[in-house]
């Protein structure tokens, strides 16, 4: 319960029971969980103000303990008895903006050593089973205030740019050298393109060994074209259509010059 022992130093003269103890241990437990104090009673006194601390006067009635609480956000403000019942304290807390109601009761001597009231380090005990009661019986059914903004996750600084399509690329120092990427004249950068939006990767979902969407010397058809067309044969300027089957200049054997599967089977 850490931060409760100088909450439990300004508050020791006022202590004067083990039901006191007690009382402090709820009082921050509360704070914890990120409500401030208001002050004593079932009514708003003048000048108050939220705090972490425990207000003047909060343990004068020894069997009814009455505390006011908000979040932090102003958003709950909740009416806190703590009520003596023999041995045992029984907690009633009212959120006022729901009206919404929470009780739990618990039993004095199994959170306080009433012979250790002077001594922090021994006067309470069971710390961690009186946590959870109050988060489970009070915390949790009314509610808990609503938590800061969450930090924005930060992103990894060896991410690599490819792992993240959405992410514009930073911009490379100089003198340092760019990451290494897949070619785009790869005939296996498939779906690339699709990956980003941006526009700076080739390679959509067509495999095209041949390259066909890659931009091609232009052929000036005025110096000739071997095996087609001699020199001149085209004016210079002049408006020219290329001609013939596409891929011309690929290797291997053109599949037209191949005869038909069966051509050589006397019952096709």
């Amino acid at each position: 319960m850490a931060g409760l022992e100088p909450l439990y130093a300004l508050a020791r003269p006022a202590i004067s029971c083990p039901q006191d103890a007690l009382v402090c241990g709820i009082h921050w437990e509360l704070i914890q969980h990120g409500y401030r104090c208001l002050g004593t009673g079932d009514q708003p006194g003048p000048d108050e103000r939220k705090s972490e601390l425990l207000p003047a006067g909060w343990e004068a009635n020894k069997e009814v303990y009455t505390l006011r609480y908000k979040s932090t956000d102003d958003a709950q403000e909740l009416l806190l008895k703590a009520i003596m019942v023999e041995d045992s304290m029984i907690l009633n807390v009212m959120d006022r903006s729901s009206q919404k109601v929470a009780d739990v009761t618990l039993a004095v001597a199994d959170y306080i050593n009433p012979k250790h009231l002077d001594d922090f380090h021994k006067v309470y005990k069971n710390t961690e089973e009186l946590r959870t009661r109050i988060t489970s019986g009070i915390i949790a059914p009314l509610g808990a205030p609503a938590e800061k903004a969450r930090k924005e996750p930060e992103f990894k600084e060896d991410m690599h740019w490819d792992e993240n399509p959405l992410r514009v690329p930073p911009r490379q120092p100089m003198g340092t050298r760019a990451p290494s990427r897949p070619s785009p004249l790869s005939p296996f950068a498939v779906g690339g393109e699709d990956l980003d939006p941006f526009g700076g990767r080739s390679g959509g979902m067509i495999v095209d060994p041949l390259h066909s969407g890659v931009p091609q010397p232009r052929i000036d058809p005025s110096s000739g074209i071997p095996g087609r067309l001699p020199p001149g044969a085209v004016p210079p300027g002049a408006r020219f259509d290329p001609f013939g089957p596409l891929g011309i200049g690929r290797p291997g054997p053109d599949p037209d010059h191949l005869p038909p599967p069966g051509y050589d089977d006397m019952f096709m």
